[in-house]
């Protein structure tokens, strides 16, 4: 079967590699998961071609019930439940981001039962870690100064990478300390952030910017290094970049910056409900499973310190 990435330019296959960078560059999903989704997006999107479905919006409940008929008897083999749940997973999780996206405006998966998932719970780095990652860029000139910003910014802030590199030179406050960002559902938020964060943005805006622009005028706030607005993949290999030069590759990911500065936040007494506001959660429910780390943290100081904890 052909691959979402190697299908020729249409439009639902356009959807389809969209969802599958999401997933690379937002998410951090290993290859294994990306090669799963793709190829579960392939088998979707090829029965509605066949079905003369050309864009999202025209597949129908019942174009859905009839592809897990398909996946039920698929050359009179019957789909194994695992197989199938995972299929339906990726489609529905498809259909959110589409939504999100702009890309569609009518989501018929949720007529596909939800398959139980195993809990896990978000990755962060120790604060040992994020100072190596932080200190990677080293240098004066043009890129560690961006590089370092780049780094600075997201644990500072807790912004999705997309979040980041959409914005425009005009949001960021470095008077206020804030940047204030698009997230989820069109809604905007202002951020605060600190010390460090500031002098690694006026560092970047008057010594590296200039540099990068080469007299060329720009409304993004993050460059590459051609002069044009950073793309969330660009970040994702910077970030990647450093965080192997520092021997924890893999554990980085921007999405894990974003786990990183919750989780600290919240070792350091802030309320859950500031902290969903600060990552532009619409539930708080969202928010909560970032309780379950610093219970687990909780426990490890406890068993440290306590005198009768053993």
């Amino acid at each position: 079967m052909e691959k979402v990435e190697e299908k020729e330019n249409f439009e639902l296959y356009d959807a389809a590699r969209e969802f599958i960078n999401y997933l690379r560059v937002e998410r951090g999903a290993s290859e294994n998961t990306i090669g799963a989704y793709a190829r579960a997006l392939a088998r979707y999107v090829d029965f509605l071609e066949s079905r003369g479905i050309k864009n999202l919006d025209e597949a129908k409940r019942d174009d859905l019930v009839s592809f897990a008929g398909e996946l039920a008897n698929r050359d009179g083999t019957h789909l194994s439940s695992k197989s199938a749940a995972q299929i339906f997973s990726a489609i529905r999780m498809f259909y959110r981001f589409a939504i999100t996206e702009g890309l569609c405006e009518n989501d018929p998966s949720k007529v596909l039962s939800s398959p139980k998932t195993v809990h896990r719970l978000p990755r962060a780095l120790t604060r040992e870690q994020v100072e190596k990652l932080l200190q990677s860029p080293s240098g004066d000139g043009p890129k560690p100064l961006r590089d370092r910003f780049i780094l600075e910014i997201l644990y500072a802030t807790g912004m999705r990478i997309s979040e980041l590199t959409s914005l425009d030179v005009d949001r960021l406050d470095l008077s206020k300390r804030t940047v204030t960002c698009l997230g989820k559902g069109s809604k905007w938020r202002t951020i605060p952030f600190g010390s460090y964060a500031e002098e690694a943005g006026r560092n970047y805006l008057k010594e590296a910017r200039p540099v990068i622009l080469r007299g060329r005028k720009s409304d993004a706030l993050v460059l590459n290094m051609q002069g044009t607005r950073l793309t969330r993949q660009g970040c994702w290999k910077i970030t990647k970049s450093h965080a192997n030069d520092v021997g924890i590759g893999d554990l980085v990911s921007p999405h894990v910056l974003r786990h990183t500065f919750a989780t600290h936040l919240l070792e350091g007494g802030a309320s859950l409900l500031v902290v969903q506001e600060l990552l532009g959660h619409a539930s708080i429910s969202t928010t909560q499973i970032y309780t379950e780390v610093t219970r687990e943290h909780m426990r490890e100081v406890y068993m440290k310190a306590h005198p009768r904890a053993f």
